[in-house]
C-alpha cells in the first residue's frame, strides 16, 4: 500500500475581496431592514389620532397665517430620529461598497459567485431603501391630499 498524500487545505475565503463584498452586502441589507422596522417598534398613537394631529397643525398654521401671527418655535428632534437617519445612510452606503468590491473581485478573477452575490445583494439594499422612501412619499401625498380635500371640515365649515 502506498501512503496517501494529504490534500492541500482549501484557500481561506477571508483572503478574497469577493467574500468581504458579500459580507458588506449582507450587512447593508440587514441594516436597511432594521432601519425600516425600527420605527415600527416604537409605541405610537392610532392612525386616526396622527391624521387628526396633522390636520390640527394645518388648521393652526392656516389661522396663524390668516391673522399674520408668527410661527411657533420648532420642537427639538428626538434622539431616535438621528439614529434612523444614520441607518438610512449606512445601509445603502454598504450596498454601494459591496457593489464596488464585487466588481473588483470580478476583475481580479476570483470566484464569480462571491462577486455576483455581493453585487446583487448590494443593489437590492440600495433599491429597497429607495423604493421604501418612494412608498412613504406616495403615502404622505395621499394623506395630505385627503386632508386638503376636507379642509372645509377642518376649519369648522367656514369655507364650505
Amino acid at each position: 500500500m502506498t501512503p496517501q498524500v494529504p490534500s492541500p487545505l482549501a484557500p481561506s475565503p477571508f483572503r478574497h475581496v469577493g467574500f468581504w463584498a458579500l459580507v458588506a452586502a449582507a450587512l447593508g441589507l440587514v441594516i436597511v431592514f432594521i432601519g425600516i422596522g425600527l420605527p415600527m417598534m416604537e409605541p405610537k398613537p392610532s392612525v386616526g389620532t396622527q391624521i387628526g394631529e396633522i390636520a390640527g397643525d394645518m388648521r393652526r398654521a392656516a389661522w396663524r397665517g390668516f391673522f399674520g401671527l408668527g410661527s411657533p418655535d420648532p420642537e427639538p428632534v428626538p434622539a431616535g430620529t438621528q439614529w434612523q437617519a444614520i441607518l438610512a445612510m449606512i445601509g445603502p452606503a454598504l450596498g454601494a461598497l459591496a457593489v464596488i468590491l464585487g466588481v473588483i473581485s470580478g476583475v481580479k478573477g476570483e470566484n464569480w459567485r462571491y462577486a455576483a452575490y455581493a453585487v446583487s445583494l448590494g443593489i437590492m439594499a440600495i433599491i429597497f431603501q429607495f423604493f421604501w422612501w418612494v412608498a412613504l412619499l406616495v403615502t404622505a401625498v395621499i394623506i395630505i391630499v385627503a386632508i386638503i380635500e376636507n379642509i372645509g371640515d377642518i376649519f369648522g365649515g367656514i369655507f364650505s
